[in-house]
């Protein structure tokens, strides 16, 4: 992929992966947040192998219909909001990518119709 230097130090955890599911990159954050599952040595291997069922199967239907998957999660009293979603090169499916941003408990939320 190409050289994005401003993902290197983007405050959430940035992992993307081919349509088989092989992890082509992660930022410095994502290295980080999977440091005890192998960081950086998972450029390379399949998302499929390092999730247990259910999350395996889930991930492999959106692999093969190129659907988004957005939720919240508490790990250690820290919220995050997960955001994966296909992308696409040339406008021809390339695989998932997925951000992790923290989220504060109380979040704004602005309604702006008109």
């Amino acid at each position: 992929m190409e050289d994005h230097a401003w993902i290197q130090e983007f405050p959430g955890a940035i992992t993307v992966c081919d349509a088989e599911g092989i992890i082509l990159e992660m930022n410095g954050r994502a290295v980080q947040a999977f440091e005890d599952q192998g960081g950086s040595a998972l450029v390379g291997t399949n998302l499929l192998d390092c999730h247990p069922e259910p999350s395996r199967s889930k991930l492999k239907r959106m692999l093969d219909t190129h659907q988004t998957n957005v939720y919240t999660i508490e790990t250690r009293g820290v919220r995050k909001l997960i955001y994966q979603a296909p992308w696409y090169r040339g406008g021809k499916y390339a695989g998932l990518m997925e951000i992790a941003l923290e989220i504060p408990a109380a979040i704004p939320h602005f309604v702006r119709d008109g």
